[in-house]
């Protein structure tokens, strides 16, 4: 059965049907063939909020959110079989570029969800921005490791920037140059 399956899938490659497949036939569709970025939406909030709650001890709030969508930044969810697993957002203006945050739910960490949308992000912005800015907080040497890896340069320190247990957070500035 499985080598007819196979057979099929040589045969069949039309990605709308991909959903299709994985929910009539489970084992013929991978992963990451299913995981898929989109612009997020009002309705998109409540799981986005949840993973918020999940990573941080100072979440952003929903008006946060919604003011993100007033001001026209680019909002993005990473989602499988309609599940949000991370959300993303983009501002963009004077030809500057600022990822304002990444998040994946935890559960689905460290399986590549991070990296896809911190790509996307860099995507949006090239040809509509030269320097690509983002900070992150010195506790986090995952992401930290990410933005290096893709490229990022550490440009700074953001002095007391995050809200911390006992007080402030420094920020690590990192910048990335977006070459037309």
């Amino acid at each position: 059965m499985q080598g007819l399956l196979d057979k099929i899938k040589n045969f069949v490659v039309y990605d709308a049907d991909k959903e299709f497949y994985a929910k009539v036939f489970p084992d013929s569709v991978g992963r990451k063939d299913l995981i898929r970025l989109r612009k997020m939406y009002a309705s998109d909030l409540p799981a986005v909020l949840e993973i918020e709650r999940k990573n941080y001890q100072f979440p952003w709030g929903e008006d946060i959110f919604k003011d993100c969508f007033r001001a026209g930044y680019s909002c993005w969810v990473c989602e499988e079989l309609d599940k949000v697993l991370g959300y993303s957002i983009l501002s963009i203006a004077a030809g500057e570029a600022h990822i304002l945050n990444i998040c994946v739910d935890p559960a689905e960490q460290k399986q590549g969800i991070g990296r896809k949308m911190l790509e996307n992000l860099i995507e949006v912005a090239r040809g509509r921005a030269e320097t690509i800015f983002l900070e992150v907080r010195p506790s986090n040497p995952v992401a930290i490791a990410l933005y290096k890896k893709i490229g990022f340069n550490e440009i700074g320190i953001r002095k007391g920037y995050y809200p911390a247990e006992n007080g402030r957070e420094d920020a690590m500035m990192f910048a990335l140059q977006l070459f037309k």
